[in-house]
Order: structure tokens, then sequence, then C-alpha cells
């Protein structure tokens, strides 16, 4: 048997930017770490009240949400579309 990974120690593949309250955003939290949990994937999540850039660059798109650093979704996250993209090894 292989020892795991702590996940703290795995690198971050999935970011979601949002907020508190945004009901949108509890949906996509509750998918995002259900797959990343079953896929021992790690994932981020920062919220655009405490950013102003990302405020600025996704206020009216949230939840947002990245994978390898790239815009996956955004309103809504297809649990399907992010398993097909943590399929697919994080680039070197």
């Amino acid at each position: 048997m292989e020892p795991t990974v702590p996940a703290a120690a795995r690198p971050v593949r999935v970011l979601l930017v949002g907020r508190e309250g945004c009901h949108l955003c509890d949906t996509a939290r509750a998918t995002i770490e259900r797959v990343t949990a079953e896929l021992g994937v790690a994932y981020e999540e920062r919220s655009i009240d405490e950013d102003p850039e990302l405020r600025e660059a996704y206020a009216e798109q949230i939840p947002v949400t990245f994978v390898d650093g790239r815009q996956h979704d955004y309103w809504r996250v297809d649990e399907a579309r992010l398993r097909a993209a943590l399929a697919v090894p994080p680039p070197a």
C-alpha cells in the first residue's frame, strides 16, 4: 500500500472564486469538495470580498472555477466536466 500525501502537501489544481452568502457558490463548493475528495486532488477557495482584483474581474461571474490555473466554469460547476478536466495530468 502506497502512502498518501496529506492534502496540504498536494499541489492545488482547483480554485474556487466566490463569496459568503452566495447560494451558487455553496452548490459549486459542494460539488468541488466531493469531486476533489474522491480524486485526491487539492482545492483552494478565495473570496472576491477579500481581493479587489478578483472582485473587479469576476464579480458578475461568481462562482468561478479554475483548473490548473485556467478558467474552467462560472456560475455552475458541471461535475462530469470537472472530473474530465482533472483526469488530465496537470501541466509540468
